[in-house]
């Protein structure tokens, strides 16, 4: 019995320190999210966005990233609070990316219309190969995050994130 005891407190210390080498330094063989980004991703022609491409986070800036899809009525109001969040803090830069994927029935006209129609104002991305979903470990939508200058994720939440928790950590930031 003593044995059994033994055996099972050998384990136990050894998931343990395993679970917390792993949380300290990544799962073997897998990049880390931080040395994932930035990832460059296409923008499109809407309002306050030109076409080409942009690393997100944008190296050098407080950036705020918005993954969005225009299926998401929660997308919708996200989009309202990073637009009132947005005018107060012109020197950060905001990046808004769906990861759906350009196609006759949904094409890049379409979604900069979307865009337009519910007044996004900064750079509009695509990512359809849900890079920067897996890159933020992301798992549903709207999920925002802010990265410092340095591009350390600084701030990350899943689902809606009202005004107060993105203002408190914009006025850490800059």
């Amino acid at each position: 019995m003593r044995r059994r005891q033994a055996l099972a407190a050998v384990a136990g210390l050894g998931l343990t320190g395993g679970s917390a080498w792993i949380a300290k330094n990544g799962i073997p063989g897998r990049e880390s999210t931080a040395s994932r980004l930035p990832i460059t991703v296409e923008t499109l022609d809407a309002r306050g966005s030109s076409a080409g491409e942009t690393p997100v986070p944008i190296p050098g800036s407080v950036t705020v990233v918005d993954l969005f899809a225009t299926w998401c009525p929660p997308c919708d109001e996200q989009l309202a609070i990073l637009d009132d969040v947005r005018s107060s803090y012109p020197s950060v830069e905001f990046v808004s990316v769906t990861n759906e994927r350009p196609s006759d029935a949904l094409t890049r006209e379409d979604i900069a219309a979307w865009w337009n129609d519910h007044d996004g104002n900064w750079t509009l991305g695509l990512d359809p190969g849900s890079d920067l979903l897996a890159a933020f470990g992301a798992s549903g939508l709207p999920y925002v995050a802010i990265a410092d200058a340095d591009g350390s994720i600084r701030f990350q939440d899943g689902g809606l994130v009202e005004a107060g928790p993105l203002r408190r950590e914009l006025d850490e930031l800059v």
